[in-house]
Parts: C-alpha cells; sequence; structure tokens
C-alpha cells in the first residue's frame, strides 16, 4: 500500500458511506417532508420519491421512459486521492443501477479546503471521478465546487430506464430469494485503515470491491421474477434489507452462515475494527431484528457495518435464482450468493445462525 504524505483520511471526522446521517435521525427529519403530509398524488409522473426509502427519485417522461436522478457524496475513505474518487463516483453511479436505470450524465459536487490541499491533489480526485464515469459510459457534463473545512467529492447522477421495470422496495413477496452481491466488511476495512492496521490484501481487497460498478442492475431490472433491488452502503446490510421488509409489508430472514465477507474482515471485525456508524445503525433499527442466540458483538458490527460503493441486493421469485446468479457471475460478481428470503409475517429482520 502506497504511503501518502497527505493522509486524506485524516482531515475528516468520518469516510465514505459511514458519514451517512443515522437512518434514525433521518427517518425524524423527514418526517415533515410532503410525502409525510400525504401530497404525493400532486406529482403523478414521480413514479419514486422518499416514501420507500428507495436509491433514486424516477421521474415519467412517457411509457417507455423515465429520468432516473440522485446524487451521492461523501469525506475519503482512503488516502489516495484518485482512488477516492473514483470511490465515490462508483458509489454515486450504483444508485442508477439499483433502480434498474442506465447512467446518462454525472455533475461533479466538489468541496476542498483549499488550505490544506494542492490543486494537483484535487485534480487527482477529479480524475478518480472521471475515470469512474468512463467505465460507466457517462460523461462529467458539470457541477459545482465550494471550499470546505472536510474534502467532500460525490455526484449528481442522471440515468434512464423503463418504467415498467423500475424496482421499488415495496415490491418485494413472501417467497422470495435474498441474494447479495458484493461481501461485506468496507466500513470495517476503512477503521482498520485509519489506524495503520489494513493489511496489504485487505487494501487491495477494498478498492477492488468499491470500485466495481454494479453495472448487474438494468439486467436484472429486465427480469420480471425480479421483484425489489437496491444497493447496500451506509446502513449496512441489515439496514437497507429493514427498507425493503418495511416498505413491502413482509418479513425478512438473513442466513448469516450464508453472508459473504471481504477477505480478512472476520478477523480485523473480531479485533475490534468497528465504526461508530455501525452501533448507529444499530441504535436505528436494532428493535426490528430477531438476532439468533448467541450471535457475537463482531457479528452484529459485520451485519450493521456502513459499506461504501456496496453490492446490490435482490428479492427475486424462488425459479429465477439461477438467471440472476448467472447475471451476477457474467459480469465478475463471484461473491454473488442467497442470503435468504422474505417471508409473510410480521415486518422486520430475523438473522438466523
Amino acid at each position: 500500500m502506497a504511503y501518502f504524505v497527505m493522509r486524506l483520511t485524516h482531515l475528516s471526522h468520518g469516510g465514505g458511506c459511514g458519514c451517512k446521517i443515522a437512518p434514525a435521525v433521518l427517518e425524524q427529519i423527514l418526517a415533515e417532508t410532503p410525502y409525510a403530509r400525504g401530497l404525493a398524488s400532486a406529482f403523478p409522473d414521480l413514479l419514486v420519491g422518499i416514501e420507500s426509502s428507495d436509491d433514486a427519485a424516477v421521474w415519467r417522461l412517457n411509457e417507455r421512459q423515465a429520468i432516473v436522478a440522485t446524487t451521492d457524496f461523501f469525506m475519503p475513505i482512503v488516502d489516495d486521492p484518485f482512488e477516492f474518487g473514483r470511490i465515490a463516483a462508483t458509489n454515486a453511479i450504483s444508485d442508477v443501477y439499483a433502480m434498474g436505470g442506465r447512467p446518462l450524465f454525472g455533475l461533479a459536487l466538489v468541496g476542498m479546503p483549499l488550505d490544506k490541499l494542492s490543486h494537483d491533489i484535487i485534480r487527482q480526485i477529479l480524475a478518480g471521478g472521471e475515470t469512474a464515469a468512463r467505465a460507466a459510459g457517462m460523461p462529467i457534463a458539470g457541477g459545482h465546487s465550494i471550499e470546505s473545512v472536510e474534502p467532500i467529492y460525490g455526484l449528481v447522477a442522471i440515468g434512464v430506464v423503463d418504467p415498467a421495470q423500475v424496482k421499488k422496495n415495496s415490491a418485494a413477496q413472501p417467497g422470495d430469494v435474498l441474494i447479495l452481491s458484493k461481501g461485506l466488511g468496507v466500513g470495517i476495512y476503512s477503521a482498520a485503515l485509519k489506524k495503520d492496521a489494513l493489511p496489504e490484501t485487505g487494501y487491495a481487497a477494498m478498492i477492488a470491491s468499491t470500485t466495481r460498478l454494479n453495472t448487474p442492475g438494468p439486467d436484472l431490472a429486465a427480469l420480471e421474477a425480479v421483484h425489489a433491488l437496491t444497493d447496500v452502503t451506509g446502513f449496512g446490510l441489515l439496514g437497507h434489507a429493514w427498507e425493503i421488509a418495511r416498505a413491502s409489508g413482509h418479513r425478512i430472514e438473513i442466513d448469516w452462515s450464508a453472508v459473504p465477507l471481504l477477505s480478512g474482515v472476520a478477523e480485523l471485525a473480531q479485533a475490534g475494527f468497528v465504526t461508530g456508524a455501525s452501533g448507529r445503525n444499530w441504535a436505528s433499527y436494532g428493535h426490528a431484528v430477531a438476532l439468533f442466540e448467541g450471535c457475537a458483538d463482531w457479528q452484529r458490527a459485520v451485519l450493521t457495518d456502513p459499506q461504501t460503493s456496496g453490492g446490490l441486493l435482490v428479492t427475486c421469485a424462488a425459479d429465477a435464482v439461477e438467471a440472476v446468479l448467472a447475471i451476477f457471475a457474467a459480469q465478475g460478481f463471484a461473491q454473488a450468493t442467497v442470503v435468504g428470503r422474505v417471508v409473510a409475517g410480521t415486518t422486520g429482520l430475523t438473522v438466523n445462525g
């Protein structure tokens, strides 16, 4: 792992999607928005807003086309400025894929402490973002910049989707199988990195995971048997599974033994390398989760670990599992696997041992 004289991760109080406002706090902040007051019907072409905790807004243009619009930005999760930009852009674009959309273009969101970072470092951050955008087949066509206390970078990402193929969190059905495409542990990696305890192999795995675009999204959305689709980011696996369970009104069961982990994550978590965001996540939705008897603190920390540019979480009919896994395999998602199911019952989550 390269050593950087300017440690970007030391310039911010948090990094990556671990910077997110805790789910419970965000829910309180949004409680008085128009959707909460029942005003959504004023905009019939707004197919997806905030009502189901989905990944992006979707606005219908006509019977075959809808615009997908999202934004995401955060502080550094790594010290390499180029990789920070690439990770942040990959993460932002993921929300378009998670709605089944194809990216069209992006706008850069840039906040930099000009008294601490050279122009060259800032240019490297932007170059990393542009590299991720090119890999997604989209340009960064503009943006906005400010001077800020901490380094901040991200994108507004715009895409297009067939309205009939939008997969909302509320559409999960009892009998669906739950599939996760990437291993967990990015937040745990970042905690170890900040303390100079992340091995070279872990750093390489972190970069590989966080810069892998969630390109299977549109192909998955084209399958009628895929019912719900989201990406796992700052709220952790349990948090985003809870969003699906709550929006659909069903219960989700997750099998701990089936959950894929990134290399070395279990050992790092057992050694205490966990983020504060993991605890905040649990405090927000732990009331809705039934953990298996004997679940260790480190296991719970993995399940609530904030993922930056995490994988896709899919619910699909049981007879579509092979097709879904084939799509993931064809696009290089070797860890994609079945991790649970949707069942009828009281809305919430159950984690089996």
